[in-house]
C-alpha cells in the first residue's frame, strides 16, 4: 500500500519563508520515499481567510517547482470541491461522539479573562464544575481528556511513548462561534484522507500528542500509527520565528537568487545533504543516493 503525506498551509496570511521550508522538505521526503502528496487546504479560520491568501499558497508552490497528486487545482476548484466547510458533518459528528462519551465541558472564559487568571495563558480549568450548558452556541467545547500514555513513531517508523502534554489540559474543540477548532479539524481530514505521514514544524509537537491522543481514546482508525518527522523553525534575525504578515508573499522572496540558494541550503542542511542545489530537483537527486 502507498503512503500519503500532506501540505497544510491556511489561507490566513501570505505565506513565509517558515512555510515554504516546510512544504519543500514535505516535497522531498515525500518523493524520496514514494509517498503520495495530498494538497489540504485549511481555510476554517474565515475571519482571516482572504482570497489573495488562497492565491498565494498555488503561486507558491508553483515557485517552488512543488507539484502533488490530490488536492485542488486551482482557486476556483478548492472553493468548488475542497474547503473545509464540505467536511463540517464529518468533524461535528466526531464532536458529538466525544460528548456523548460526557468528556466535554462548557466554557465561558474569554481569552482575556484566561491571560487575567494565568499570565502564561494556560487556561486553569475555571468553568469545569460550572455546569455550564453545551447547547449555548457561544460556549466553547472543551475536552476533560484522560491521562494515556502515548505512543508517536518517527519517520522511520521508531516509536518512543510520552505523557499527554500538559500545556494542552482542557483543550478546545469546539470554539465560541459554535466553529470545529483547528485540533479535531486535522485529526479528522487526515483520517478522511487516509494520511500515513505528516512532516510538520516542531512548535506543533504538542499537537501531534493531542490528535494521537484523541485518536486512541475513540479508536479513530490507525491515527496513532502516522510516522512524523517534526521539523526545526527557521528564524528571523532576531532569532524569533517567523510568523505571517501583511509582506510581500514568500514566493516572491523566493524568485529571488539570494532568497531561493538560502532555503535550499537550509534544506540541504537538515537532510545533511552536500550545499549548493540550484533547484528542488537537483536536491532531490542528491537525496536519493545519499
Amino acid at each position: 500500500m502507498i503512503g500519503k503525506t500532506r501540505l497544510a498551509p491556511t489561507p490566513s496570511g501570505y505565506l513565509h519563508q517558515g512555510n515554504l521550508f516546510s512544504f519543500a522538505l514535505t516535497w522531498l521526503m515525500a518523493r524520496k520515499d514514494g509517498l503520495e502528496i495530498l494538497l489540504r487546504i485549511d481555510d476554517m479560520d474565515r475571519n482571516r481567510y482572504r482570497r489573495s491568501y488562497l492565491e498565494d499558497i498555488f503561486l507558491s508552490l508553483e515557485a517552488l517547482g512543488i507539484d502533488y497528486d490530490e488536492g485542488p487545482q486551482a482557486v476556483d476548484d478548492f472553493e468548488k470541491n475542497w474547503s473545509q466547510l464540505k467536511r463540517m458533518d464529518l468533524y461535528h459528528e466526531a464532536l458529538n461522539e466525544i460528548r456523548l462519551k460526557g468528556d466535554l465541558f462548557a466554557c465561558s472564559c474569554s481569552r482575556k479573562e484566561i491571560l487575567r487568571l494565568n499570565p502564561d495563558g494556560l487556561y486553569p480549568g475555571t468553568c469545569r464544575s460550572k455546569g455550564l450548558s453545551l447547547d449555548e452556541d457561544s460556549h466553547a467545547w472543551r475536552w476533560q481528556h484522560c491521562n494515556l500514555e502515548l505512543s508517536l513513531k518517527n519517520w522511520m517508523g521508531e516509536k518512543d511513548t510520552f505523557p499527554y502534554p500538559l500545556e494542552m489540559q482542557h483543550l478546545v474543540l469546539r470554539t465560541k462561534s459554535a466553529k470545529p477548532a483547528y485540533q479535531i479539524c486535522s485529526l479528522i481530514d487526515d483520517l478522511h484522507f487516509k494520511v500515513s505521514h505528516i512532516v510538520r514544524g516542531q512548535d506543533l509537537w504538542h499537537s501531534s500528542l493531542v490528535q494521537i491522543a484523541l485518536a486512541q481514546k475513540y479508536q479513530w482508525s490507525n491515527f496513532p500509527m502516522v510516522n512524523f518527522h517534526h521539523h526545526p523553525l527557521l528564524l528571523n534575525g532576531e532569532k524569533q520565528k517567523i510568523s505571517k504578515s501583511q509582506a510581500a508573499p514568500a514566493a516572491e522572496v523566493y524568485r529571488n537568487e539570494a532568497a531561493r540558494m538560502s532555503l535550499l541550503n537550509e534544506l540541504a542542511q537538515h537532510l545533511n545533504l552536500p550545499l549548493g542545489a540550484q533547484n528542488l530537483s537537483e536536491l532531490l537527486n542528491l537525496y536519493r543516493v545519499a
